[in-house]
């Protein structure tokens, strides 16, 4: 059976009581000598917004905190020679009305800071603690609003001798895979190697055809005119409910095994598509509580999103180092009484043929369809996976992360799936936030599938 990581929430500090201790900028060895910029394609356009993570390091008496500071300094320096964007600044080009980034060389936020407390003193990494924003810096108080970074780095040392680096990215720089071969670029330079993998900054690779053709129907995008709010899944101000879902390398295996004796082999049982089919189940049956809200429920269709990465999925591929946003939004839908009634098998089918029905032409159509129509991804619910990205397996010259995390806001209808701490490295933890009689009803069918 499936089990909660906690019954309930352990106490979480509120106050990490860290103290800056110097916000500066720093600027690329190479100094820009033409003024130029860099086009982003239409999937980064929708992504103007920060993404802040925090990679947490036990104490290595070869590299005190003091002489880490320095050298990712000296390193993050030599990347935005490679990744001149970084220290550039986001605008909008008056003729297009389209952003784009002005490779200025105004400089990237570096920040130096202390926590009062050891790293054990943080208790629990996996359970998000809303206090680990004071690891990450975004916004520098010394620049105005329109002049502020697109990438800044924190470096929090802790009483113990560890430490954590704070990253905040504007999504429009880096999605997940390509932000994980910046963070082996950087150990690389830290370790005085050059880059591991230079970077394809070439975000034209994804522009829309001329002119746009819009070859499929979208059901996974909304036009911004369509729909009332101007964000992919907005905060909302109802009280939630916050769990944590465990699920062993041995029940994704149990899982698979299952949907695999009612599947039909047309798409890949694999764990996201069976984890993800599970979220799916889950969130849809819990949405009404009482009976005959129930009963008009199981008619209602239910859509679920997920990101795809479609690097090796164009014809021609992109290169692996391209920068930019690389990910298409997939989509699943079905009547809840499908969820509820259809083998488990079948629905870990639905789940895969979104991702099956990206191909180049499919990638295309939606990129062109950005271009006319301009929206952004739209569904019930949104499964965000950083369970594969890696990030704690970057090997720093001190070492691997104990434990790497996004700072996370709570979302209704974005479950998160991250990986285990605990050394399965085929487990992951399901996070989801719901409304109180939501949240009962979620944990209840997330038992009742398991079983």
């Amino acid at each position: 059976m499936g089990s909660l990581y906690q019954e309930s929430p352990p106490l979480l500090l509120q106050d990490l009581k860290v103290t800056i201790k110097e916000s500066t900028l720093i600027f690329p060895s190479e100094e820009t000598s033409e003024k130029k910029s860099m086009f982003l394609s239409n999937v980064d356009q929708i992504l103007n917004f920060d993404v802040q993570t925090v990679h947490f390091f036990r104490p290595n008496k070869d590299f005190p905190p003091e002489i880490v500071s320095e050298k990712l300094r000296k390193a993050l320096v030599k990347a935005m020679d490679a990744y001149e964007f970084l220290a550039g600044r986001l605008r909008v080009d008056p003729s297009s009305g389209r952003l784009d980034v002005d490779c200025n060389g105004a400089g990237a936020g570096f920040v130096t800071a202390a926590s009062e407390y050891t790293l054990e003193e943080l208790g629990d990494l996996v359970y998000p603690n809303p206090a680990f924003a004071q690891l990450v810096t975004s916004q520098l108080q010394s620049l105005p609003k329109d002049d502020q970074p697109l990438f800044a780095f924190q470096m929090t040392s802790f009483k113990c001798g560890g430490f954590a680096m704070g990253i905040s990215t504007n999504h429009t720089t880096f999605d997940g895979l390509s932000f994980k071969t910046f963070l082996e670029n950087l150990a690389s330079l830290l370790s005085e190697k050059p880059l591991s993998t230079p970077p394809c900054n070439d975000r034209t690779l994804l522009k829309a055809r001329t002119p746009p053709s819009v070859t499929f129907p979208h059901h996974e995008l909304v036009k911004f005119q369509d729909c009332e709010t101007t964000t992919v899944f907005e905060a909302t101000s109802q009280h939630l409910d916050f769990k944590i879902f465990k699920l062993s390398s041995d029940q994704i295996n149990k899982l698979k095994e299952r949907a695999s004796e009612t599947s039909s082999g047309y798409v890949r049982v694999s764990g996201f598509n069976v984890v993800t089919a599970l979220v799916w189940r889950c969130k849809a049956l819990s949405v009404t509580s009482e009976k005959e809200e129930e009963e008009a429920n199981l008619e209602r269709e239910s859509t679920i999103l997920y990101a795809v990465d479609i690097r090796g999925r164009l014809n021609p591929e992109l290169p692996p180092s391209y920068t930019g946003n690389a990910v298409l939004t997939a989509y699943a839908k079905a009547k809840c009484k499908a969820l509820l009634e259809e083998p488990f098998g079948r629905i870990v089918e639905i789940v895969g043929e979104g991702a099956k029905r990206i191909t180049d032409e499919y990638a295309r159509s939606a990129i062109d369809w950005g271009e006319l129509y301009k929206g952004f991804p739209h569904g019930e619910v949104l499964v965000s996976s950083w369970w594969k990205l890696g990030f704690a397996e970057v090997e720093y010259p001190w070492g691997k992360p104990k434990y790497s995390c996004p700072v996370v806001y709570h979302r209704k209808d974005i479950v998160l799936l991250f990986p285990d701490i605990d050394g399965d490295s085929k487990g992951v933890y399901v996070l989801a936030a719901l409304p109180s009689k939501e949240m009962t009803k979620f944990q209840h069918w997330f038992e009742d599938t398991l079983c």
